[in-house]
């Protein structure tokens, strides 16, 4: 029943911030799938008779891969899989059932916010027993794995039935398919006042939600529509496609630009809000305002104490260091712990274990508490549902009191997608050989006064993790931070992050590119983007 497959390693499954992300033309390549996930048991101990929970997105490919695994997870010895009806378990979901039922590990079959179908984008992670993703040590002793491996296991069964919940025994493994939803949104409403927001909705506050048809779509349905009264229709393009209706599940003002007309254009409801492929990002927008992710960050910070899960207060608040520095003036405020990491969720794990933050947040519309240990864009959505109920103020009140409060941190990411590779490598290289030159000099009217490779000591483990961005900071406080980002599959992406402080109220309603102006400029003096990548404008900017 148990069969040992020969096998030929591949030499690119090297997983990058979120595991491993290909087309899905690569994954269906003779034994690509099977050797990325016997890399995975092969790089782990002591799982044999434990339990592995499975799930993914609902993306092409999800269900014959989450065959494979549980296969697989019974020939090499685990006791249990714990499945989500359908394959779907959100990112965030199935990191609290991995915590909520004590599991080895998980492994989550998604490419996130890339687009999905047969030529598109698949990808498969692991997540360690804290729920969170697998650390650099795990990834790193996969991808040694899979460069060498030559055989893996698997049983000679039958497929499983997902669509049906309940239990059964295969190849002596107890297989669960469960309900993806319940358990998820159960915790949800321990965290958050839902009479609060249900009498705000009662009194006429209408809120929307775009699913993007992407997996969020039976949690939102459940929470908004069900749990908390918010009317039939509330909840938009809410069931799971395998290509996303054929749309990008980017929750940013380019993918969602349907949602942010109607919430700029006149009649607007109150609330608006999207999340992404595996239901970990977020959008988060208010009659007539974006708020950025850095702003929800910060401002989710300052307000958590509001929601019945964080009454008594945050012990700290975690940032990636692209991420905006206005949760920095939250937490000096508020006296309690901030620190700045790499950019990845794996790095807010230490931190969150030992509860030394209970806030984190990346600029990529990522955030999240200590409830997981994976962003989480229901919970950011349902935190700000919370505050609006306590505060009985609208999104753009809220937002304007912050910076009138803390002042306000300009900000803005620009992506060049799918650059060439080399062309994009050569960029930060030779921004690299500069750094011990840039100090002192002048970009137009902007001094540079340090300039850097980040590099980030884990507190906790004792682990670095070097080249995690370049850095240019500037006399004043504004800065550009140059970086290559880990979750396309084409090509490069060179996201840009540019930054200025503004503490004078009078100046708080500039429009951000023209605030921006000077120090975009200087990006493209400092990296020469144009010339070395051919790329006249970004490709996208948020």
């Amino acid at each position: 029943m148990i069969k040992i497959v020969p096998t030929t390693p591949y030499q690119d499954q090297k997983p990058g911030t979120s595991g491993l992300r290909k087309k899905v033309p690569v994954f269906q390549q003779p034994n690509y799938a099977e050797n990325f996930i016997q890399s995975i048991f092969d790089s782990l101990d002591g799982y044999q008779g434990k339990t592995l929970v499975i799930g993914g997105d609902g993306r092409f490919y999800n269900r014959e891969v989450i065959q494979t695994a549980i296969k697989m997870a019974a020939a090499n010895g685990f006791g249990k899989v714990m499945v989500g009806q359908g394959g779907i378990l959100s990112t965030p979901a199935a990191s609290h059932i991995i915590r909520k039922y004590k599991a080895f590990g998980g492994i989550i079959l998604s490419a996130s916010h890339n687009p999905g179908g047969p030529t598109e984008d698949f990808g498969i992670k692991y997540n360690i027993g804290n729920g969170g993703p697998a650390p650099e040590k795990i990834t790193d002793a996969i991808y040694v794995r899979s460069k060498v491996i030559d055989a893996y296991k698997i049983a000679n069964i039958p497929d499983i039935n997902l669509d049906r919940i309940g239990s059964q025994s295969i190849a002596g493994m107890t297989v669960s398919v469960i309900d993806p939803v319940e358990d998820y949104a159960n915790l949800m409403e321990s965290l958050f006042d839902f009479p609060a927001i249900r009498n705000l909705l009662n009194l006429g506050f209408r809120i929307v939600f775009d699913a993007m048809h992407a997996v969020t779509g039976p949690y939102a349905k459940e929470i908004f529509e069900n749990r908390l009264g918010a009317p039939l229709g509330s909840v938009r393009n809410f069931v799971p496609l395998p290509d996303f209706g054929g749309h990008h599940p980017d929750p940013n003002l380019v993918h969602a630009k349907e949602l942010y007309d109607e919430m700029m254009g006149d009649n607007a409801p109150g609330f608006g809000a999207a999340s992404d492929g595996d239901g970990d990002r977020n959008l988060i927008l208010g009659e007539g305002i974006f708020v950025t992710p850095s702003d929800s960050l910060a401002i989710l910070a300052a307000n958590a104490n509001l929601a019945p899960g964080y009454s008594s207060g945050i012990s700290g608040i975690a940032r990636s260091m692209p991420t905006s520095q206005a949760a920095d003036r939250v937490a000096a405020r508020l006296g309690v712990n901030m620190f700045e990491t790499p950019t990845g969720w794996k790095f807010f794990g230490n931190l969150l274990d030992e509860d030394l933050v209970t806030i984190c947040g990346e600029e990529s519309a990522g955030t999240g508490s200590s409830h997981v240990r994976e962003k989480d864009g229901l919970w950011a959505v349902l935190l700000w549902l919370n505050i609006l109920a306590v505060r009985g103020e609208s999104v753009a009140d809220i937002v304007r009191q912050h910076w009138a409060t803390y002042g306000r941190n300009y900000y803005s990411r620009h992506d060049y997608e799918e650059v060439d590779a080399a062309a994009a490598n050569s960029l930060i290289e030779a921004l690299r050989n500069r750094l011990d030159t840039l100090p002192g000099t002048m970009i137009g009217h902007l001094k540079v006064t340090a300039a850097d490779d980040f590099a980030y000591h884990d507190k906790i483990d004792g682990s670095v993790s070097k080249n995690q961005g370049i850095r240019i900071l500037f006399e004043g406080g504004s800065r550009i931070v140059f970086r290559l980002s880990g979750t396309g599959t084409s090509g490069a992406t060179l996201r840009v992050y540019i930054e200025r402080y503004e503490e004078d109220c009078m100046k708080h309603d500039l429009d951000t590119q023209e605030a921006l102006a000077d120090l975009i400029a200087a990006a493209e003096s400092i990296a020469d983007i144009r010339s070395r990548t051919g790329r006249d404008t970004p490709s996208v900017i948020t």
